[in-house]
């Protein structure tokens, strides 16, 4: 069924399940497709984060695969390069904090990383849209593949060897989008504890209404990115987090305030702790 008026639309659920890590850096990790196929928005598609849009064969989850394999997925979402694609996740505030439930950022950010500026994400998600009396349906969902074409835009990707080259350098600005207590080492999650050094702290949290799921108004997340110098246009931002997820939502929120060349530290801090000669700052 298609509700929307406007052609060549593709609604995508992005829903996945991110149990968060604790102390030995374990995080698990489920699929929405079961979420999805009990409910979503009617005409919309399901995306594997998991598998189909991810490197299943390299050694974190969720790692970013080849573009190849990406335009064969979002070609058979039914995703040209001509659509205008609406994600949104399924927002299962309840679970916060032990489940991580904001995916839609991530989706948003893997299709711009490929070239595809036509991505809108959905404020609030299903929950919001539930909320608000409007139709779901149920059950698996197929569309007409197409072709896509990816054209990646390596700026927006950093590897470990970029966050290794940004500590010496001042023209780059690394920011830590996890919670104060993880940034400054308090609390653990990690096998080893603290930030990457030199890095700012901006929490994901304080960008977004953890219970609605909306986005922060721009007049509150102005200030908070401003004080950490990440709308100077003299450096390149590369946010990360645990696993290159909650990076996303610092990443979108900065795009809302005009700043569309901000990397993602896809490894983050999975990757970066797992090397004892990589350094932690402890603050």
């Amino acid at each position: 069924m298609n509700i929307w008026p406007l052609k060549n639309i593709r609604i995508i659920d992005a829903t996945t399940r991110l149990k968060l890590a604790t102390s030995d850096g374990r995080s698990a990790y489920e699929s929405g497709r079961q979420a999805f196929e009990r409910q979503h928005i009617p005409g919309a598609v399901f995306a594997d984060l998991l598998t189909d849009f991810a490197d299943t064969g390299a050694p974190h989850p969720i790692t970013v695969p080849s573009s190849e394999q990406f335009a064969r997925a979002i070609g058979a979402l039914g995703v040209s390069n001509d659509t205008h694609v609406i994600v949104y996740d399924q927002l299962e505030g309840d679970t916060w904090p032990e489940y991580y439930p904001f995916w839609a950022s991530r989706f948003w950010w893997h299709l711009r990383l490929e070239g595809h500026t036509k991505v809108s994400v959905l404020e609030g998600g299903l929950a919001k849209w539930k909320q608000e009396g409007r139709q779901i349906e149920t059950g698996p969902v197929k569309v007409e593949p197409t072709q896509f074409t990816a054209r990646r835009q390596p700026g927006l990707l950093a590897r470990v060897d970029d966050v290794v080259s940004a500590i010496g350098a001042n023209d780059v600005l690394l920011i830590s989008a996890l919670s104060p207590a993880i940034y400054s080492g308090e609390k653990q999650v990690y096998p080893r504890a603290g930030h990457i050094p030199r890095s700012k702290n901006v929490f994901f949290g304080d960008l977004i209404d953890t219970s609605s799921g909306r986005f922060a108004d721009p007049a509150v997340v102005r200030p908070l990115l401003q004080q950490v110098g990440a709308l100077d246009p003299a450096v390149k931002p590369i946010v990360y987090c645990g696993s290159g997820i909650a990076a996303t939502i610092v990443a979108l929120q900065l795009a809302r305030l005009g700043r569309t060349d901000v990397a993602v530290y896809d490894g983050s801090m999975t990757e970066w702790v797992a090397d004892e000669r990589r350094p932690l700052q402890v603050s």
